[in-house]
């Protein structure tokens, strides 16, 4: 802590220590990593630190890593201090310079090679690198002392959960070495490794994982209070803001977050996510579906497949997808047999090809196959299989409409037409839907059952990316959601909602057999 406190910020008028300017939330973590080396060996070799923007994030991280690089023993011992961009590199490497060059000691000890980015302790040789984040970031390398910086722009890298695992595998060596990951919440919903590496560390937190070698430190509001939006009142806000009254001014955040509310909803959202830590869970832009407004409202996590086969007096299905590098979307809404409520279940599949020619969505679908909602494929006809062997359990049930029970785009189809003839499911059970400007009267008629609490879905996170990904066209009265306007981000799973919602606005009649019939079959005892 002597070490810490004297350096002295740099861009400061009268350059005060960090005595005076580092708020005890830094000082925690300076004691906790390098108080934790008992007999060679970091008792604590991780820190996760989300705080939000404006709280010193980049100058304590450069004051810690340069009070690593005094306490260091290791001869030739390897630092990195890594950026996601060469802004932000640029900008940690001037701050560590900065703070050796405000000390008459410190300028005789280091040798700072600007060109490269390097610091050298002229004393054992050892030193540090900035860096800006790409999959060459620690290549040969053994560090011992790693601080990732705003590891959630990281994440939107195509290959940075790859380099990340790299990291941690050329620190296993070093007994003393450490991981910092400094960050602050994505102005997106999280994803990839970023997403990864949050939850692990709220695992940690809440008491879940229990053997993590973690120290998480989140400034984040609880769940409910981010649901409820009371992070829009100004009282709560030093609960999340560390530096408040140093780096940072509440009357001055105040006057920002105004301006970021008289510029819309995407805007507000954007600016909460980055000075209070809010997680986004839709992205809302201004050409939005507007049932993303209220689409995190409508969550019912209790809705499976199973659940609609149980509580539905009738089931219809929706089907969208595209070439080898889209998702092919399979969408079902049970119509509850009580409430006569709409209750929406999706699923996903996608073939590799689009894991390789989308390279900048390939870590978030890895995301949605581990959340359960995607299943990559081994073959070229397995989608098409599941998909029909799903409707035929449901048809099975007797809750399939003997008429408009399956909804697709005409395009492109004949091949799911055959898998679903193949099951007996054809005829007039399979209709096309009309796409483009004609699923206007659907579009508008979800977002009124979204507001007004009778449509319901399982609250998954690839349909909370699908929607926030929904980019509308206004043709006079009529809306268009196309994947066109949509560009590279993916909405198949919502327009085979949109299908379906088609078919269900019909008030259809379910086939017949009924539930009883179905248990009874599913015992072996003929109906």
């Amino acid at each position: 802590m002597g070490i810490f406190d004297k350096l002295r910020l740099p861009d400061v008028p009268g350059q005060p220590a960090m005595s005076e300017a580092a708020g005890p939330w830094q000082r925690d973590i300076v004691r906790a990593i390098f108080g934790s080396l008992i007999d060679g060996r970091r008792m604590v070799p991780s820190v996760f630190c989300m705080v939000p923007k404006k709280n010193s994030k980049t100058t304590g991280g450069a004051a810690i890593t340069l009070t690593g690089l005094l306490m260091n023993s290791r001869p030739r011992a390897e630092f990195i201090y890594v950026g996601p961009t060469q802004e932000v590199a640029d900008l940690a490497f001037q701050q560590t310079v900065g703070m050796i060059e405000a000390d008459e000691y410190l300028s005789t000890r280091f040798h700072i090679a600007h060109h490269t980015k390097t610091i050298q302790d002229r004393r054992n040789k050892a030193r540090l690198k900035v860096k800006t984040f790409d999959m060459k970031v620690v290549t040969g390398s053994k560090p011992a002392f790693v601080l990732l910086d705003e590891l959630h722009l990281m994440a939107t890298i195509n290959g940075a959960a790859r380099v990340v695992g790299q990291i941690r595998g050329g620190l296993l060596p070093n007994p003393e070495a450490v991981l910092i990951m400094i960050t602050t919440q994505s102005d997106e919903p999280p994803a990839g490794v970023f997403k990864a590496e949050l939850q692990y560390a709220r695992g940690v937190r809440d008491g879940r994982i229990k053997s993590g070698r973690v120290l998480p430190i989140l400034y984040e509001f609880p769940e409910e209070m981010q649901r409820s939006a009371a992070w829009r009142e100004p009282e709560h806000w030093p609960m999340v803001l560390p530096n408040l009254g140093r780096s940072i001014q509440l009357d001055r955040l105040i006057e920002d977050y105004e301006a970021a509310r008289e510029k819309g909803d995407e805007e507000e959202r954007r600016w909460a996510s980055q000075h209070l830590n809010v997680e986004i869970g839709v992205a809302l832009h201004s050409d939005r579906w507007i049932g993303a407004d209220y689409w995190l409202g409508a969550e019912d996590k209790s809705i499976t497949l199973d659940s609609l086969i149980a509580d539905s007096d009738c089931i219809v299905f929706g089907i969208d997808g595209g070439g080898l590098d889209d998702l092919f979307g399979l969408a079902a809404i049970g119509r509850h047999k009580i409430t006569k409520h709409w209750r929406l279940w999706t699923h996903a599949w996608a073939h590799p090809d689009v894991l390789s020619r989308r390279l900048e969505i390939a870590d978030r679908l890895h995301d949605f196959v581990a959340d359960g909602d995607l299943t990559i494929c081994d073959d070229a006809t397995q989608d098409l299989r599941e998909v029909a062997a799903i409707i035929a359990r449901v048809r099975d049930t007797g809750l399939l409409p003997e008429k408009a029970g399956v909804g697709l785009d005409p395009i492109g189809v004949a091949a799911m037409i055959d898998e679903l003839a193949a099951r007996g499911i054809a005829g007039d059970q399979v209709v096309a839907v009309p796409q483009g400007i004609r699923l206007t009267d659907v579009a508008h008629g979800m977002e009124r059952k979204l507001k007004d609490g009778t449509l319901w879905h399982a609250g998954r996170p690839l349909m909370a990316w699908c929607v926030g990904n929904a980019k509308i066209e206004q043709r006079g009265n009529a809306v268009l959601i196309t994947k066109q306007a949509s560009g590279k981000a993916k909405i198949d799973p919502l327009i085979a909602a949109f299908d379906a919602g088609k078919l269900m606005s019909n008030n259809p009649e379910a086939a017949g057999a009924g539930m009883d019939d179905y248990f009874r079959a599913l015992a072996g005892v003929a109906a």
